[in-house]
């Protein structure tokens, strides 16, 4: 057997087992490295290796974890919720009704956009806005499953295509750099164009779960949802500090083009400003670390196992075993890589942790089929993407599960991993099979 193949089939059978992803990926990588011939100590010292490339993005999650902390002290969440709940929280009737929802779902998904490239506070916002506006949804009868749609939308999407934020790290930082360690000889200007079809099949599963799938009322039981907390008195002095924070963070991200220095530059306004006197600075970096931990690990542990992948130089052996069987059938392959791709996420629960992995084995089958560059682009980035969207184990599911239940009403698995897989998942595995072959 190839060494590749059996470690990415011992991976994703980890990992749906539920065993944590960091040790998955590290057991694969040891069993990859005997199975292709290599020592303990060769495979170890080229695991340890690779572990330096997933430390920058480990880092920028850890950073950008503790300046959402920051930001949800300051009380800037708070207001938004508070106005959205003042601004949808008359008694809907059949005149307004339609206003009512059509505005609770545009906030919900400007937020969610938001949260990605605006405001890199990734899903803490959720636990804190979506909670008290469960009144509201329940007598407006609005889908929760429809809601988490929405929310996923916004998470994924954006950075599939914007290169900013969130979107920076995946586009640039991740797909960019391992495409081109892999010799593709990528530019950043190429990324987001190649990404625009597969993220059309993302507006596509949207539009289908607003339209169609979920368009019809859901009674919740209103006993049980969790009554709001009463309004906090909010500091104006803070707000204002938390909005210099943001345009300090967005500023030094797109001069210096970190994500690592823009958000250590807004933590630090919080810092020396006293607006978090209420909550010790030790206190918020760690709760920010713990929050964006585990992607982290997940980051690191992909990097060791793609070293490995590569330390084996079975790689190009596995490839010629594709092309022996697919022949010249383009098609066909694009097809199988894209959905290797989605049980790869699916396992990991991170399209941002599958870029390393696949890119390694993807670059080299793609340019023997004579992919072009931006096909090859959008081959690695949707094959990331897919998944993300209908993981069990991924922030874009678990995100919304977290506020959508607050009340015991929204089921992890019926409610936001079956609908988002669905709506998600199989546009962009059609749409990122186009752009494959037409790019």
């Amino acid at each position: 057997m190839n060494a590749v193949v059996v470690a990415v089939i011992l991976m994703l059978g980890l990992s749906l087992a539920r065993v944590n992803v960091v040790i998955a990926l590290t057991i694969s990588s040891l069993v990859a490295g005997l199975v292709a011939g290599l020592d303990l100590h060769q495979t170890i010292s080229a695991f340890n290796t690779g572990l330096g490339g997933g430390a920058q993005i480990a880092l920028s999650y850890a950073l950008l974890g503790a300046f959402a902390v920051a930001l949800s002290h300051s009380g800037l969440t708070t207001l938004l919720s508070n106005k959205l709940i003042r601004s949808l929280g008359k008694e809907p009737n059949d005149s307004n009704t339609k206003m009512v929802r059509w505005g609770l779902l545009m906030a919900l998904l400007a937020m969610a956009i938001s949260s990605q490239n605006l405001l890199p506070i990734h899903i803490a916002f959720i636990p804190i806005l979506v909670p008290p506006l469960l009144h509201v949804m329940s007598k407006l009868k609005l889908d929760r499953r429809l809601v988490a749609c929405v929310l996923t939308f916004g998470l994924v999407t954006t950075y599939m295509i914007l290169p900013v934020g969130f979107g920076g790290i995946f586009l640039n930082d991740i797909l960019l750099a391992n495409l081109n360690q892999n010799s593709l000889g990528a530019t950043a200007d190429q990324i987001p164009p190649a990404m625009l079809l597969p993220a059309l099949g993302m507006l596509t599963g949207l539009l289908t779960a607003v339209f169609i799938s979920y368009r019809k009322p859901r009674e919740y039981n209103e006993s049980k949802i969790l009554a709001a907390e009463p309004e906090e008195q909010l500091n104006k002095r803070n707000i204002f500090i938390a909005l210099v924070a943001i345009a300090a963070t967005l500023s030094v991200q797109l001069y210096t083009d970190s994500m690592i220095f823009g958000a250590l530059v807004g933590f630090m306004v919080f810092s020396f400003s006293g607006a978090l006197k209420h909550v010790a600075d030790q206190d918020i970096f760690n709760q920010g670390v713990r929050m964006m931990a585990n992607i982290g690990f997940i980051m690191i542990a992909a990097a060791g196992f793609a070293a490995v992948i590569k330390e084996t130089g079975q790689v190009s052996t596995l490839v010629q075993a594709i092309e022996g069987m697919l022949g010249p059938n383009k098609a066909l392959a694009a097809f199988l890589m894209l959905a290797v791709g989605l049980l790869i996420t699916l396992g990991i629960g991170s399209s941002f942790s599958t870029i390393p992995i696949i890119a390694t084995i993807y670059v080299p089958l793609a340019l023997s089929f004579g992919f072009s560059v931006p096909a090859t682009i959008a081959l690695v980035g949707t094959a990331a993407a897919l998944g993300d969207a209908g993981s069990p184990a991924s922030d874009s599911t678990l995100g919304p599960t977290a506020g959508l239940n607050a009340d015991g009403q929204h089921d992890h698995m019926r409610d936001s991993v079956i609908p988002t897989f669905i709506h998600y998942n199989i546009p962009l595995l059609v749409f990122g099979w186009i752009a494959a072959m037409v790019l």
